[in-house]
């Protein structure tokens, strides 16, 4: 009651509402929320591929499509509703090749995640966003860093010990990361705000259930693994998309593209400590070539030629 018979209680210096500035994130620097959305997508695969043993990757990639789906279906409700009144056939024909690439892109991951180490398999996905990075440009040294990138996987796949399966689905990703991103473009021109990612998510998850449910059956009425599969859900999509989004409101894309290049290096950080995934000197210098090459290529993309 102390506080309700306060008014100015929730404004004083220290109070509710100070500390609640504090910590939203409209208060953290912009690179600190793109690092924490890093750290938040690598836990949450630490966390799918620890499930691994007990539930399929493809059951565990529908536990967290069906998360993000509900959360972000709940949040633009409304907007959902308008959308299926007024966008055209089109509109919905780009929507759901977005949602479908969500899903196969998350499925081929995932079933990398479960033949190789953390840090390879990201490391070769990340072949896609650069190749959307540098695609068309006539800048000699856009070539380099392409050259440094491609030989940086080419090492990781060299290794004897990677299973070239888990390699092909990295690379299956990162085809996929490429079409995504092209994909969030013309879904973004076509639905206000998070509309479209939405609908993509819905339609992804849809896709993704029947064999999510083929594979995991009995094993996904545990309430264990629901819960973490709604922890990974939370830390691999709804956390950093969040995080993500509040930072580009405040940064340019360039410096975004720059800090989002270190994601290879936190994936093999986490794979080290929470998988016990050591990796070779010859592995870390070819995780360090894609890094270089990412944001070399990312570093140039507001400049003139």
């Amino acid at each position: 009651m102390a506080l309700a018979e306060s008014p100015g209680s929730y404004e004083r210096p220290g109070g509710f509402a100070a500390r609640a500035r504090l910590l939203s994130p409209a208060a953290v620097p912009p690179p600190a929320l793109i690092l924490l959305g890093i750290l938040s997508v690598q836990v949450g695969a630490g966390l799918a591929k620890h499930m691994f043993d007990r539930l399929p990757p493809a059951a565990v990639v529908s536990l967290r499509l069906l998360t993000s789906a509900v959360v972000l279906g709940i949040v633009t409700r409304g907007a959902l509703r308008e959308a299926l009144r007024a966008r055209s056939r089109r509109d919905w024909a780009v929507v759901a090749g977005f949602g479908l690439t969500l899903a196969l892109m998350n499925f081929s991951i995932y079933q990398s995640f479960a033949r190789i180490p953390l840090g390879v398999a990201v490391t070769t996905e990340f072949l896609g966003p650069l190749a959307v990075a540098i695609w068309g440009s006539r800048r000699p040294r856009d070539a380099v860093w392409a050259v440094l990138a491609f030989t940086g996987v080419l090492m990781l796949a060299r290794g004897g010990e990677i299973d070239p399966v888990g390699v092909a689905y990295a690379l299956l990703a990162g085809a996929c990361w490429a079409a995504y991103i092209l994909l969030t473009a013309a879904t973004g021109r076509r639905f206000p705000g998070s509309t479209g990612l939405a609908a993509a998510s819905i339609i992804g998850t849809a896709a993704i259930i029947p064999a999510g449910a083929a594979t995991g059956g009995a094993a996904l009425l545990d309430p264990q693994l629901l819960l973490f599969g709604l922890g990974v859900g939370l830390l691999s999509s709804v956390i950093p998309y969040s995080l993500e989004m509040e930072a580009l409101r405040r940064m340019p894309a360039r410096v975004f593209g720059i800090l989002m290049s270190l994601e290879p290096a936190v994936a093999a950080l986490i794979g080290v400590v929470l998988l016990g995934e050591v990796l070779s000197g010859r592995q870390w210098a070819a995780i360090g070539c894609v890094i270089v090459a990412c944001v070399g290529a990312t570093r140039d993309r507001e400049k003139p030629a």
